[in-house]
């Protein structure tokens, strides 16, 4: 069976697009099995660090009960922020698939590049997808807020 994991981060974005939040959804992928998906939850838990990636981060980092992801894949919807591209980073993953870029607050080499730092001595591999359905949702969604 192939499973299309950014497929499953899109899912987990329409999940947050039902609660009103920002559409992001992460998966985590570990031998080919996802260990962990999360989508956003700011406004539902209050809370500015409920992105769907520290979420699946910390989901994936009980799973295995290890803060080590290495030899750990995400799958996200949208470009990471600085702090998840921070944690994601901390956290080892080893590749990073990204749907759509963020060109506002991107961290993963749009804006700036906190995953591939020399000064920081991250090195996430970075692997852009520009899926159609990842730009479409965050689109979507910023265009109802706004009419």
């Amino acid at each position: 069976m192939d499973i299309n994991f950014m497929e499953e981060a899109v899912i987990e974005a329409e999940k947050a697009a039902e609660l009103g939040e920002v559409p992001v959804g992460a998966v985590i992928i570990k031998n080919g099995e996802v260990i962990a998906r999360a989508h956003n939850l700011k406004e539902t838990l209050k809370d500015p660090t409920a992105h769907a990636e520290i979420i699946a981060i910390r989901k994936a980092c009980e799973e295995l009960d290890n803060w080590r992801l290495n030899g750990c894949t995400m799958y996200v919807s949208l470009e990471p922020c600085p702090m998840c591209a921070a944690a994601i980073a901390q956290a080892r993953i080893s590749k990073l698939h990204i749907g759509t870029f963020e060109p506002v607050g991107g961290a993963c080499g749009s804006v700036i590049n906190i995953v591939q730092s020399d000064y920081l001595r991250y090195h996430v591999d970075v692997q852009w997808e520009y899926n159609e359905r990842c730009s479409d949702i965050i689109t979507s969604f910023f265009k109802a807020r706004r009419d």
